[in-house]
């Protein structure tokens, strides 16, 4: 497997690459966000927080925290980027409130299996503010106290120190996700990043002294001035670092949509050949260091609960990327913050001062959402499965959903045909398999069936390589 996947990405002559290379979404949902629309508010929501109670089970909790010290010129998040720490205050105060009124929905005993800070930079925070919340969510929801909740945050190396490893710690946090990006000074010139190894590296060292769970490290390609081999010395340097899991997300170019972008010159970016090339050889490399390619994006070690759980059958992917914990309804606290619950999704307001505005006078400060047809649902499933395990089973989901596969989905099977010619896929009577090939275009197969997507909307992504 791993030399066939990096022989079959050099496969991929220049005319391939264009009729490939299309916009197109990450799935991180389905329907995408593009699909939310303002008709939906508190009351949907309200409603939509009956039906989880119903169906019941656990809860994850996501809390976006927006601030940052500098800019990162590659960055789409939702952020604040001030020097002025005087300005998370007020923050964290709406943030305490929100969990006041989002725990007033949910039935008591719903245990939270999964707690997620993401940003931003987290720990621009104090270390008071940030028990604050911690404290605040669990006088809200019912936080595991026996360390067997998976409890990560998202860390910036140059705002954390041992010190702050071992707060996080305290306050209940068990897993660990530092970006990285690259650590090539001139990719790093280019993008406003000047993180050394050092730096990075005391991290890593302090979360495993504090008995961190597990450690993700995440890198960037498609970054101004990254070749395949720059790029191959990061990823020896983050090897050695021995992360039990990693991200390489693939940087999407969109300057007309985030500011800080326009600072990159889209001429210092590698091409598409060369980034499929810089995939392709990570690819390679991570499963030669005895790495597990879970997905699209993310590799663990085979004994990380990612690999356990795609062993299994049980992977999931949501806006965190993939998860174990397909079966809980996500709660998400903060500005631009996006939850998942009662088959509904929900996004709250983007706006700082809207955000405090609708928390200080009680209400939920929802700004738009989507209510799941049970059509949506079934191609929700079929999108997560491929994206997950590179494979359908069209028994077990027509048993699933009720629906004859190859009648219900002829026109997205007549539009795989060209992939199957193109040795992406393998489709049989009863099933479809991604192959090698295939699985670094897995957004080009999902693509097939996806209802929303057309040409026009498609642009509103990023590119696929």
């Amino acid at each position: 497997m791993t030399h066939s996947l990096l022989a079959n990405a050099r496969l991929f002559d220049p005319d391939l690459i264009r009729r490939y290379d299309k916009s197109g979404p990450r799935y991180t949902s389905y329907p995408t966000a593009v699909q939310f629309h303002d008709q939906f508010g508190e009351a949907e929501y309200r409603s939509a927080a009956e039906r989880s109670n119903t169906a019941g089970g656990p809860l994850s909790i996501y809390t976006h925290i927006p601030f940052c010290d500098t800019v990162c010129y590659y960055c789409a998040c939702n952020k604040v980027v001030t020097k002025d720490r005087n300005r998370a205050q007020p923050y964290v105060d709406d943030v305490v409130k929100e969990l006041e009124l989002q725990g007033r929905l949910f039935s008591e005993g719903r245990v939270v299996d999964q707690l997620h800070w993401g940003g931003g930079t987290p720990t621009f925070l104090s270390d008071a503010q940030m028990h604050d919340i911690m404290t605040a969510t669990g006088q809200n929801f019912q936080l595991k106290t026996n360390d067997t909740g998976e409890y990560s945050i998202e860390i910036d190396p140059r705002e954390a120190d041992a010190h702050t490893i071992a707060v996080l710690r305290e306050l209940g946090f068990n897993r660990i996700s530092l970006g990285v990006q690259d650590f090539d000074e001139r990719v790093q010139e280019a993008v406003n990043r000047i993180q050394s190894i050092a730096e990075t590296q005391v991290v890593v060292d302090a979360a495993r002294a504090e008995g961190f769970h597990g450690v993700s490290l995440d890198l960037i390609y498609g970054l101004p001035f990254q070749t395949t081999d720059s790029f191959m010395r990061t990823l020896d340097t983050v090897i050695e670092m021995a992360p039990d899991r990693l991200s390489i997300f693939n940087y999407a170019h969109l300057p007309t949509r985030f500011k800080p972008q326009r600072r990159i010159n889209a001429t210092d970016l590698p091409s598409a050949a060369e980034k499929l090339a810089i995939l392709g050889g990570s690819i390679e490399r991570l499963q030669d260091a005895g790495y597990v390619l879970i997905g699209m994006d993310h590799f663990a070690k085979p004994n990380d609960p990612l690999g356990i759980a795609q062993r299994n059958g049980t992977l999931h992917r949501n806006f965190q990327g993939y998860s174990t914990h397909a079966e809980c309804d996500m709660v998400a606290v903060g500005v631009s913050s996006i939850s998942q619950v009662g088959g509904a999704f929900s996004q709250n307001t983007k706006d700082l001062m809207a955000y405090h505005e609708a928390v200080s006078t009680g209400r939920l400060p929802i700004e738009r959402g989507y209510v799941l047809t049970p059509e949506d649902h079934l191609r929700r499933f079929v999108i997560s499965e491929m994206i997950s395990h590179f494979h359908l089973d069209f028994s077990a989901i027509e048993q699933r959903f009720g629906i004859h596969f190859a009648e219900h989905f002829a026109a997205a099977l007549t539009e795989l045909n060209p992939m199957v010619a193109d040795e992406l896929l393998r489709l049989n009577p009863q099933s479809l398999d991604v192959l090698p090939r295939g699985r670094l275009l897995i957004r080009n197969i999902c693509m097939a069936f996806d209802e929303y997507l057309s040409p026009e909307g498609a642009q509103r992504f990023s590119k696929v390589i």
